[in-house]
């Protein structure tokens, strides 16, 4: 079921342009192959593997970051759970994958034990936010969307920047998510449980 709560001050703005882009390397790649690659990127990019796909990710730009922040003091706010920012993630989809996302929420002391590629399945929510071209927020649309649905992570939340809303999908089964919601920025969006609150995007403005 999608619910559309609607904003209309930004529906005619121009799509932003970001500094960077995505670079993708559509081969089947071995975990052993992007490990090599991980150990070579640097400072200004991560790379990360999604379903059998290397991703070259750019450092994100200053707006990315305040969203990100925006989202974690609503949640830590509004929850007894904890926000991780730039958090490397095992992925376990149909093929092995890591992912080094936007956000994780999980609770207090979860990644204690974990090393720098964590265990997902304690993760509750996954924040990521759109940077780069159009063309590679397809990515955070559809290829990161189903490999978070297949590893069966509870909720998925996609802060679109080039379409000016915020969408949350929930309720994983059988490898996609059966339900989703999306607002346009300035709109309230509803997270489902275990957050249950009205998440406030009028700062995305």
């Amino acid at each position: 079921m999608a619910i559309i709560a609607g904003h209309e001050s930004r529906s005619d703005r121009p799509p932003p342009r970001y500094p960077g882009h995505m670079s993708i390397q559509d081969a089947d790649v071995s975990l052993a192959e992007f490990e090599v690659l991980e150990r070579a990127s640097s400072e200004e990019v991560s790379v990360e593997l999604i379903n059998g796909r290397i991703y070259v990710v750019p450092a994100p730009d200053g707006e990315h970051d305040e969203f990100a922040a925006t989202i974690r003091n609503q949640i830590l706010s509004s929850t007894g759970l904890e926000f991780f920012h730039e958090r490397g993630l095992r992925i376990p989809a149909y093929r092995e994958g890591r992912s080094r996302v936007d956000g994780a929420v999980a609770p207090r002391g979860y990644f204690r034990a974990e090393p720098s590629w964590a265990d997902a399945s304690g993760v509750l929510l996954i924040v990521e936010i759109t940077s780069g071209r159009d063309r590679d927020a397809e990515v955070d649309r559809v290829e990161k969307r189903d490999a978070y649905a297949q590893a069966a992570i509870p909720v998925y939340l996609l802060v679109d920047r080039h379409h000016g809303e915020v969408t949350v999908f929930w309720a994983p089964d059988h490898g996609q998510y059966t339900q989703q919601a999306t607002a346009k920025f300035g709109a309230p969006l509803h997270l489902p449980a275990p957050f249950d609150f009205e998440l406030d995007t009028a700062e995305f403005l």
